[in-house]
């Protein structure tokens, strides 16, 4: 029996135990890969998105923030599109990954104010994958990303 996995099938988080629906209308993208609470994704690829050929299969802990280039030479390096970078817990694998629009945004401000701190060993891995994590310098454009805004808190309407 052939072991297989439907990538458009709901399922059950390995970290946190949530449901987590598939349907690309709530995602927001075609592939959910990812716990919308948890962020956590499971090790499914190896040589690229989709191709399921991982005999891993582990977890995958979101390590940080980074921003996908887009194909216009002409746009602003601040216009990237926000990802999540992943490392798997069993073989140590990075990967990047679209944020879904159904994704808790407290959840994506913890893994970015976590990635500040990570241990160098793992900085210099994703650096070495030519992979460019997002730091304090970036929070601004995080958060206009994220919320629309510089500052998530809203200002008080009226001062007395």
């Amino acid at each position: 029996m052939k072991y297989t996995i439907d990538i458009n099938a709901d399922f059950k988080c390995l970290h946190c135990g949530h449901h987590i629906s598939a349907n690309a209308f709530l995602a927001g993208v075609n592939n959910r890969n990812h716990c919308p609470y948890c962020l956590w994704s499971r090790h499914l690829d190896w040589y690229q998105a989709g191709d399921r050929l991982s005999a891993c299969k582990a977890g995958m802990r979101p390590v940080g923030l980074t921003l996908k280039r887009g194909r216009n030479k002409y746009a602003s390096v601040a216009d990237g599109e926000l990802m999540l970078v992943h490392q798997c817990i069993e073989c140590e694998k990075l990967s990047i990954n679209r944020i879904a629009a159904d994704d808790v945004p407290e959840a994506l401000i913890e893994v970015f104010d976590a990635s500040t701190g990570l241990p160098l060993w793992i900085q210099d891995k994703i650096q070495t994958n030519g992979i460019n994590l997002l730091g304090r310098a970036d929070s601004d454009q995080v958060y206009r990303q994220l919320y629309g805004q510089l500052n998530p808190t809203i200002p008080e309407l009226y001062t007395i």
